[in-house]
């Protein structure tokens, strides 16, 4: 499998979550089940860590997000935020590139019409800010 299909799977099992207060691994064995698919652990690696790692990854998402709070965003926007700054912060193997233009590309097949430069403008702060050295965010953890 492609990372782009396992990072789209990742994408709807962390938009799932926002339905169900199950832990990520009963959300995996229920796509299986009724998607009759098998989860990339690819996938699998991304949706654990960004919900192991929700609160910093909110707050990197917020800090960026000029004027909107994390409930307020869509929550297909955040989803997807959620896993690429998952990538960006925590995941140093993948190129920031990468996972902007992944992201941006979700955005654009399964978001509104604004969200894929939403999207796009917030993954490019966060990037600005990491490559400056002064992303306090992950000092929280």
């Amino acid at each position: 499998m492609k990372r782009s299909e396992a990072r789209e799977q990742a994408f709807c099992l962390v938009f799932e979550k926002f339905f169900t207060d199950e832990p990520i691994p009963e959300i995996i064995e229920m796509a299986n089940t009724v998607r009759d698919q098998v989860t990339d652990g690819f996938a699998i690696k991304i949706a654990e860590g960004v919900i192991a790692h929700l609160e910093i990854i909110d707050q990197a998402i917020e800090k960026h997000s000029t004027s909107w709070k994390v409930n307020r965003i869509s929550r297909v926007a955040l989803a997807i935020l959620r896993v690429s700054v998952f990538e960006i912060l925590l995941m140093e193997d993948i190129p920031d590139s990468v996972s902007i233009n992944e992201a941006v590309e979700l955005s654009k097949k399964f978001g509104g019409d604004e969200d894929s430069s939403f999207v796009n403008g917030v993954l490019g702060a966060i990037v600005r800010e990491k490559e400056k050295g002064t992303m306090e965010i992950l000092l929280v953890s």
